[in-house]
């Protein structure tokens, strides 16, 4: 139990990361892909939509992921996958053949919103840069 306490945080930050980076990364080489998806939800400013999503997927989650104020990024990750699962997988708005793949999204988000949440009211263990 104690080598679970030890390398479970690390294993459950860097699974998490794993999650962002490599999307946010994908971003800024299709930027303009981005920005066309995140308009066509009707956001205002999607050029700054699309820099800010770009941060937070990758700056925000590498801080995560080596665990450097590790309850404000997990909280920050938290509030943005949250809203990413309310504007971009609202399965109560869309036609029917999309009404599961999109619940399924929507659910997942929260999902992930509990894992971080539970890294806001833990901390991100012993292996970590907070912890030094």
């Amino acid at each position: 139990m104690a080598l679970l306490e030890k390398f479970g945080p690390l294993l459950g930050r860097i699974l998490i990361a794993l999650l962002f980076i490599p999307f946010g990364i994908g971003k800024i080489g299709n930027f303009a892909g981005t920005v066309s998806y995140i308009a066509s939800k009707n956001l205002p400013l999607p050029q700054v939509a699309a820099a800010g999503t770009i941060f937070v997927e990758v700056v925000v989650a590498l801080a995560l992921l080596v665990g450097f104020k590790t309850r404000y990024a997990a909280l920050i990750l938290a509030l943005f996958t949250l809203a990413a699962a309310v504007i971009f997988h609202n399965y109560w708005a869309v036609p029917e053949a999309q009404v599961m793949l999109q619940k399924t999204n929507f659910f997942k988000n929260l999902a992930i919103v509990g894992g971080l949440l539970a890294f806001v009211g833990f901390g991100p263990g012993s292996l970590s840069v907070d912890r030094r």
